[in-house]
């Protein structure tokens, strides 16, 4: 079969892809798992931090089904009085990664916009199937809002934030947030999102075996999430935000995406859903992009500008 046409990675990117490609294969398939677990670990979170003023604080809380998961609150150093507030959820493909994991994109936002971030270390698939990723990260929104008090956090500033599957289950904490009477949310941030299950889109198919996380590795996330279920019919819109009806009522959302990937035309279409249903969605495109390149090369010209156009949306949506 011949390979679909696809847009080119842009040059700069495209140098790195060869360094990437070591710890972080195109194609992902179960036997992986193990070497996935191992090679996307996250660096030290103390190194992280020691250039930076910024407390952290590690705490268990309740998950889904009152099980304990871990949360760490990452706070500006002297913090003094009630900050906007984020709850983060980690990339990954659903099946490895851990709170730390692309934290390093987000830092800034603490230490240079005040905000009191709370990153959640959500139980993976296949061991910890739907529901239990976006039920962890649910009970992890309750937990904040209760405790916002105590965590100094405002509540008419608290947002939903995730990267790649993590994108994904923010969009899916926002849609449970609108339907279970929840916290209110001030603002949502999918970068390059997991959302269908499904497959269905031209991108899916145009990137395969090169890149990062092509259509098998999908395959393989979704399968590892939902089982046997992947693709039928009973799928919840909270796992596959894409399923949702309706997209009325939602915390206006940024949305950016590579175009050179394959989780492009399904962002497209999820910013285009909300537009239709008379919702607030920024949505950003970036040329020659690959999956994840703000996070594998963010010294790049393309990583920059991605990092500098989300810290800016973030910003504003969370300025009195």
């Amino acid at each position: 079969m011949t390979a679909a046409p696809r847009p080119e990675f842009d040059a700069e990117l495209k140098a790195g892809l060869a360094v990437v490609g070591g710890m972080f294969p195109p194609t992902i398939t179960p036997a992986l798992l193990d070497f996935m677990r191992t090679s996307y670990a996250s660096a030290p979170i103390d190194d992280l931090l020691a250039q930076r003023r910024i407390e952290r604080l590690d705490l268990p809380i309740p998950g889904h089904l009152g099980d304990e998961i871990v949360v760490s609150v990452l706070r500006p150093a002297g913090l003094t009085g009630p900050r906007p507030g984020v709850v983060y959820a980690h990339s990954g493909g659903m099946m490895f990664g851990d709170r730390f994991s692309g934290i390093d994109l987000v830092l800034d936002w603490v230490d240079s916009l005040g905000v009191v971030l709370v990153t959640v270390e959500y139980r993976l698939a296949p061991e910890h199937p739907d529901p239990y990723p976006r039920e962890d990260l649910y009970a992890a929104l309750e937990w904040v809002a209760s405790h916002h008090t105590d965590l100094q956090i405002r509540l008419d500033r608290l947002l939903v934030a995730g990267a790649s599957a993590g994108g994904g289950l923010a969009a899916g904490i926002a849609l449970q947030a609108r339907d279970r009477g929840g916290p209110r949310l001030c603002g949502q941030v999918l970068d390059y999102p997991m959302l269908d299950d499904r497959g269905l889109t031209h991108s899916t198919h145009q990137f395969d075996g090169v890149g990062v996380w092509d259509r098998v590795s999908n395959e393989t996330g979704w399968d590892a999430l939902l089982g046997p279920a992947r693709g039928g019919t009973g799928v919840s819109p909270y796992a596959a935000p894409s399923r949702a009806e309706d997209l009325t009522g939602l915390p206006p959302a940024f949305i950016d995406v590579g175009a050179a990937e394959i989780f492009r035309d399904e962002a497209m279409a999820y910013a285009d859903r909300i537009w239709r249903a008379g919702g607030d969605a920024e949505l950003h495109v970036f040329a020659g992009a690959f999956h994840g390149c703000d996070l594998f090369a963010p010294h790049t010209a393309v990583g920059r500008r991605m990092i500098h156009v989300r810290n800016s949306w973030v910003e504003k949506i969370l300025a009195d």
